[in-house]
C-alpha cells in the first residue's frame, strides 16, 4: 500500500497562508495610516506639491531671459549685385558690378548694463514669487490643520451630548409617560439630540473637506486617508507692536515685490532715454566691378549711424516715466496696506490671547463633569428637564467658544507670521502625550 505524505502537502499550505496574513497585515497597515504632525505635514506640502514646478519654470524662464539679455546683436551681411555697363571714346562693354558688407551693430554704452538689470530684477522677482508661494502654502497647510483639529475637537463634544442624550431618550422611550410632562421631556430631549447631531456632522464635515485640500496640497489623490496627531499649542505673548511693523517693512513679500518692480522699473525710463541714441554698425565692405576688359575692386569700412530726427522715443520715456509713477504709488500703497494689516492682526492677537488668559486651565473638564453630573441627577429625578438640557447646551457651546477663540488667536499668529516674516514663531507646536 503506498504511503501517502502528508506534510508534503501541509507545509505550502501553511506557506501560502503565512504570506496571506502577511498581506493581510499590510493592507490593514495600508488602510488605517500613522498619524503626522503639523510640522511634518508642512515639510511634506513644501516638498511635494505640484504647483510648485510653475514657479520653478517661471524662474528658469526668467533665468534664460537674463542670458539673451548680455547677448550682442547678430552681425548683418548685406549683399548686392547688378549690371555694368560702359560706353565712350576709349571703348565700351559690359560686365558685372556687386558689392558685400559684414555689419556688427554696436549699442550705445550703458544699454546692454541697462537690459541686463531689468533681467537681473526679473529674476528676482520670480523668486520673490516662488518664496511667496512657499509661505503662502506653509500657512495655508498649517491653517488647515488646525482647522481639522477644532473640528475633531468640536465633534467630539457634539457626539459626546448626542449619545447622552440619545441614551436618556432610548430609556424614557421604554418607560410608560404617564402625563403630559413626561411626554414633553421626551420631545425636548429628541430635539435637543437632532441639534447636537446637526453639530457633529457640521464638524465631521469640516474636517474631511479640509483634510481633501490637505491631501490635494500634498499631491495625493482626494480618497487618500490620513491622521493629524493630537497636539498642544502654546501662544507666545506679544509686548509691542511696532518691532513687528518694522519687520514688515523690510521682511514682507509684497513689500519686497513692489520695491523690486520700482527700482526696475527706474532702469526702464533709463533704458528708454538710452535708446534715444540708436545703434551704430560698423564692418568692413567690398565692392567689384568689371567692364571692358577693366577691373575695380574697393575695400573698406562701413559705418551706419540712424539719424533721430522724427523719433527722438518721447512717447517711451513718457510711457516709462508713468509707469514709474504708477510702481512708486504701488509701494506705497502696499506698505501702508501691510502696515495695516499687521496692526490689526496684532490687536486680534493680543484680544484673543487677554480672553484666553481668563479661561481656567480645565475649564472644559469643569463644563464635562457638571453636564455628566446632570445627566446621572437628571435619570434619579434630583435635577429639572430645563436644567439639565440647558447645562448639556451650555457644555457644548463653552468648547465650541473656547476653540474659535484659540482658533482665530491662531489665524491671526500665523498671518502675522506670514506679514513679518518671523523667524521664530508666535505659535508652539508639541506632540501631546497620551495618558497610559
Amino acid at each position: 500500500m503506498k504511503r501517502f505524505n502528508v506534510g508534503k502537502y501541509c507545509r505550502p499550505l501553511a506557506i501560502m497562508a503565512f504570506m496571506a496574513g502577511i498581506a493581510a497585515d499590510s493592507v490593514q497597515a495600508a488602510e488605517s495610516p500613522s498619524s503626522i504632525t503639523i510640522d511634518a505635514l508642512v515639510r511634506e506640502v513644501l516638498e511635494k506639491n505640484p504647483e510648485r514646478q510653475f514657479y520653478e519654470a517661471e524662474i528658469a524662464a526668467a533665468k534664460a531671459g537674463q542670458k539673451t539679455a548680455g547677448v550682442w546683436a547678430n552681425p548683418e551681411l548685406n549683399v548686392t549685385a547688378g549690371h555694368k555697363s560702359v560706353g565712350g571714346a576709349g571703348g565700351s562693354g559690359d560686365g558685372v558690378a556687386w558689392s558685400a558688407s559684414v555689419m556688427q551693430p554696436f549699442e550705445w554704452r550703458g544699454r546692454i548694463g541697462l537690459r541686463k538689470a531689468i533681467a537681473n530684477r526679473d529674476v528676482e522677482l520670480a523668486e520673490l514669487g516662488y518664496e511667496r508661494f512657499k509661505l503662502a502654502l506653509a500657512t495655508r497647510t498649517r491653517a488647515l490643520a488646525f482647522a481639522v483639529m477644532t473640528a475633531q475637537e468640536k465633534a467630539a463634544a457634539a457626539e459626546e451630548v448626542a449619545e447622552r442624550f440619545k441614551a436618556l431618550r432610548e430609556v424614557l422611550v421604554q418607560r410608560d409617560p404617564a402625563g403630559l410632562t413626561p411626554l414633553l421631556e421626551t420631545r425636548v430631549i429628541e430635539a435637543t439630540e437632532l441639534n447636537a447631531q446637526r453639530k457633529a456632522s457640521e464638524a465631521a464635515l469640516k474636517t474631511k473637506a479640509a483634510l481633501l485640500e490637505l491631501s490635494q496640497l500634498r499631491g495625493n489623490p482626494a480618497g487618500t486617508a490620513m491622521i493629524i496627531g493630537k497636539q498642544d499649542v502654546t501662544f507666545e505673548p506679544m509686548s509691542q507692536m511696532e518691532p513687528f511693523i518694522q519687520m514688515a517693512r523690510t521682511n514682507n513679500f509684497e513689500v519686497r515685490v513692489r520695491a523690486v518692480e520700482l527700482a526696475q522699473q527706474g532702469f526702464r525710463v533709463d533704458l528708454a532715454k538710452n535708446e534715444r541714441y540708436a545703434a551704430i554698425s560698423v564692418g568692413p565692405t567690398y565692392s567689384e566691378e568689371r567692364a571692358a576688359g577693366d577691373r575695380e575692386r574697393i575695400v573698406g569700412i562701413g559705418v551706419t549711424v540712424p539719424l533721430p530726427i522724427w523719433n527722438k522715443n518721447k512717447g517711451n520715456i513718457e510711457t516709462a516715466q508713468a509707469k514709474q509713477q504708477q510702481a512708486q504709488a504701488s509701494f506705497y500703497s502696499t506698505q501702508r496696506e501691510v502696515e495695516r494689516n499687521v496692526a490689526e492682526a496684532a490687536l486680534t492677537y493680543t484680544s484673543k490671547l487677554e480672553e484666553m488668559a481668563k479661561w481656567k486651565p480645565d475649564a472644559v473638564q469643569h463644563f464635562r463633569a457638571a453636564a455628566e453630573l446632570a445627566d446621572r441627577h437628571y435619570r434619579l429625578g434630583a435635577v429639572p428637564i430645563s436644567t439639565y438640557v440647558e447645562l448639556q447646551k451650555q457644555y457644548l457651546e463653552a468648547v465650541e467658544g473656547l476653540l474659535e477663540t484659540k482658533a482665530e488667536a491662531l489665524k491671526a499668529a500665523v498671518e502675522l507670521e506670514s506679514l513679518t516674516g518671523l523667524t521664530e514663531p508666535l505659535v508652539k507646536i508639541t506632540a501631546r502625550e497620551e495618558a497610559k
